[in-house]
């Protein structure tokens, strides 16, 4: 993947998430800072910790000053014109099954380029993005949606899943991300709308 397409990738989805974060922070009654914090985190925490396995030193979140930008004016716009952001449907999962999308196909693609082969490079597209997710609930105290909601880190393993298998036949780069991309979100989309879950273990009434 091109360093052009795999940071615009990276970018779209910072801008995802940021949104979602900063969403979130708006329904929490966070202060401008709170917003921009959970801005910031749920936009970089997956590309930051998949950097720091790969070793790509600094990671790109630090090194490239438009992630903080691009999560600022993300949090900025959601803050002063959250308004309009909550007419959309259920916008905290929207843009993030978006960033989601983005980050498995362009976290797979950063582990491939460092030498990490595609069952390890798989998981860190699932890192990537899931990680972002996990940041912004700890920081407001819920559970992470990953562990509970529909089909959240099992979406992210079949988009990277998707460009790891297309990177591996020789498949053009732009096309297999578009595909890994969109079975990601459309997986996520689906579980959203239908209420799609993995099992949950049964528990014996322990006072029967």
């Amino acid at each position: 993947m091109t360093p052009i397409l795999l940071s615009s990738l990276d970018l779209v989805g910072t801008f995802a998430f940021a949104i979602s974060g900063a969403t979130l922070g708006v329904r929490k009654r966070l202060d401008l800072f709170g917003v921009l914090t959970l801005s910031f985190a749920a936009a970089t925490a997956g590309g930051i910790a998949r950097d720091v396995i790969i070793g790509a030193h600094p990671p790109a979140a630090f090194a490239d000053w438009r992630y903080l930008a691009t999560a600022m004016l993300a949090g900025a716009v959601t803050f002063f014109g959250h308004d309009r952001v909550e007419r959309m449907r259920n916008p905290v999962q929207l843009f993030d099954a978006v960033g989601l999308a983005l980050f498995a196909v362009s976290g797979t693609a950063k582990a491939l380029e460092y030498g990490i082969g595609p069952t390890g490079s798989i998981l860190l597209g699932m890192l990537s993005g899931i990680g972002g997710g996990i940041a912004r609930d700890v920081l407001v105290a819920e559970i992470p949606a990953v562990l509970h909601r529909e089909l959240y880190a099992v979406a992210a393993l079949l988009g990277a899943s998707f460009f790891a298998a297309g990177s591996a036949l020789g498949i053009p780069v732009a096309p297999t991300a578009i595909v890994g991309a969109c079975a990601c979100f459309l997986l996520r989309f689906m579980a959203i709308r239908r209420g799609w879950n993995l099992p949950i273990a049964r528990l014996r009434d322990m006072d029967g």
